[in-house]
């Protein structure tokens, strides 16, 4: 057996039981194209899709609550949160192009998911936090508070000017 196909053996296994433990957990899937995982959003959950910067900082704002989410990564930069289903984004939010709200039976590729550009993975694992799926007002409010953060102007800090001394 080349290496390849060894690799594609290994990889096909990982696939085959992510989903088992998706479904035994109660994670529905929805049939892939090819060889991913697609978690079935709009029943047992939906997944909110925000930059990776946006994202660091709403794992940040959870920490500091005491929770831990389970929390996904992409290869194009960017992490998903999935949460309770049925809750629309604020308007506030659903004015940033960049974060995304997948619902309505919309499948979300779930680790380990390989793409061309690189792999979908577990930040933390809903092992971790057993599945539990996370309620989406708590989730929505640490996205708008990083939104807002992020959109926050930088204030510039002049340096002091002593007394009696121009330039």
């Amino acid at each position: 057996m080349s290496w390849w196909d060894s690799y594609r053996a290994v990889y096909g296994a990982e696939l085959r039981a992510a989903a088992v433990e998706y479904v035994e957990h109660g994670w529905p899937l929805v049939p892939g194209p090819g060889s991913e995982v697609l978690l079935d959003t709009g029943t047992v959950l939906d997944v909110i899709e925000v930059p990776a910067e946006i994202g660091r900082q709403v794992c940040a704002t959870l920490r500091d609550r005491g929770m831990v989410v389970p929390v996904a990564a992409t290869p194009h930069d960017t992490w998903w949160f999935p949460m309770t289903p049925n809750h629309e984004l604020p308007a506030e939010l659903s004015l940033h192009t960049d974060v995304v709200l997948h619902t309505d039976g919309i499948g979300v590729l779930a680790p380990p998911t390989e793409r061309p550009d690189g792999w979908v993975q577990w930040r933390v694992r809903p092992s971790f936090t057993g599945y539990e799926v996370p309620d989406a007002v708590v989730i929505v409010e640490a996205v708008q508070a990083a939104v807002r953060q992020r959109s926050a102007p930088v204030r510039q800090v002049e340096p002091a000017v002593r007394a009696g001394r121009a330039g």
